[in-house]
């Protein structure tokens, strides 16, 4: 008696699992990720022409999703900012991100999570580690200049007398603190920045051209954070050339209300609000990319829930077609030739390529007997066995 009990308590939370993933998954359709995209996609853009001249960054790969266009790309990888994985990976310096907020005196950088949360664990903690990381060798190279400077009466021009007087008030003036948001806890906090200096001997020793970036950056890198519950007041938007820091702007294109999904409507469609539905684009895109769908994105939002997935699949299948016409995707079978009858009178060559459409393809069955086991494709120099002659690799 009390075994089946169990196990109709098992078979009560199988079933209810098995609702919550068919819920799910009738939630998280194709229109549904694609119509949240868009529609945060709006307010990503809202907040680029508040600083217009920072170039634009997308996280890869979900941030790839929230823009038609980006300066570039980077790639800061949320486990390297969970808690007790903290870490600082020499293989994915990003150095590109920071020359290049160098050179603009700045950049945003768009990305979005799932979880519910406001920010991903990429932006409240791998790069500020980043931007800390970096600030701390530039110091320490700023520092080396200072004390190998020798000044000489004489010998040393006007300029460079100014030049290493700036060097040695920049070195003394560079923030190497760790900047940190405020959800993040001071026990947190403390235990990242007990391993800074590790961090930091790495990045030196791996080779990367500090001198370079020292020289492009005239102050020091400092996160800031945007989400969409961000209080901007347009009328006092400060320039970002007035800050003492070069600012690395992390946006969160998604909204963040404590639940992952929310229904919402149109006048014209209903659909349910996916936070961070660029995320894990296997598992829903259908072979879409961000390039197609912002190509085609005004047709694909304005088809409605119900006939979006037929025309995602007529974009991605003329897209492959494209793409193969011109030699990007040549989908191919290799046959090789077993045993050939003796007394054919032509022979299938090793390693022959055949095409995988054939149907297009006349077969000349006049260039063949009875006797013969494999007949010629027309005027090719291709041939097919009438018997099971071939075998596919």
């Amino acid at each position: 008696m009390f075994q089946s009990s169990m196990e109709d308590d098992d078979t009560k939370q199988l079933s209810i699992y098995r609702a919550a993933r068919t819920i799910k998954r009738r939630e998280n359709t194709l229109y549904n990720a694609l119509k949240s995209i868009y529609d945060d996609s709006i307010f990503v853009g809202e907040i680029l022409q508040v600083w217009p001249d920072l170039p634009l960054l997308a996280n890869l790969r979900c941030g790839l999703w929230y823009s038609s266009k980006f300066h570039s790309t980077c790639y800061f990888k949320s486990t390297d900012g969970h808690n007790n994985n903290w870490s600082f990976n020499t293989s994915r310096l990003n150095l590109h991100v920071a020359q290049l907020a160098g050179q603009k005196g700045g950049c945003f950088i768009v990305d979005a999570t799932r979880r519910g949360k406001r920010f991903p664990d990429s932006m409240s903690k791998t790069i500020p580690i980043w931007t800390c990381v970096l600030n701390r060798s530039i110091s320490n190279h700023l520092n080396k200049m200072r004390q190998s400077a020798q000044f000489n009466d004489g010998e040393v021009s006007t300029s460079d007398e100014q030049h290493c007087e700036d060097t040695r008030q920049t070195s003394v003036d560079w923030d190497c603190s760790l900047h940190l948001p405020l959800w993040v806890s001071e026990t947190e906090k403390a235990s990242i920045e007990d391993r800074l200096d590790e961090w930091t001997r790495q990045l030196e020793a791996s080779g990367a051209d500090i001198a370079s970036l020292a020289s492009l950056l005239k102050k020091p890198l400092r996160p800031l954070w945007i989400s969409q519950k961000t209080v901007i007041w347009l009328n006092e938007v400060p320039d970002h050339d007035s800050w003492d820091f070069t600012p690395i702007i992390l946006v969160s294109a998604s909204a963040s209300n404590g639940v992952v999904q929310q229904h919402r409507t149109s006048s014209e469609f209903s659909w349910n609000y996916i936070a961070g539905a660029g995320d894990d684009e296997e598992s829903w895109a259908r072979g879409l990319t961000p390039t197609l769908f912002w190509n085609h994105a005004y047709e694909i939002i304005n088809a409605g829930p119900v006939l979006c997935n037929q025309m995602v699949a007529d974009i991605v299948e003329k897209d492959r077609v494209y793409r193969a016409r011109r030699g990007q995707i040549a989908p191919q079978v290799t046959a090789k030739a077993s045993k050939l009858v003796e007394n054919s009178v032509h022979c299938l060559q090793d390693d022959s390529v055949l095409p995988l459409d054939i149907s297009t393809i006349n077969f000349d069955l006049n260039s063949c007997d009875e006797d013969c086991t494999i007949c010629w494709l027309g005027s090719t120099s291709l041939a097919v066995g009438k018997s099971q002659t071939g075998m596919l690799n």
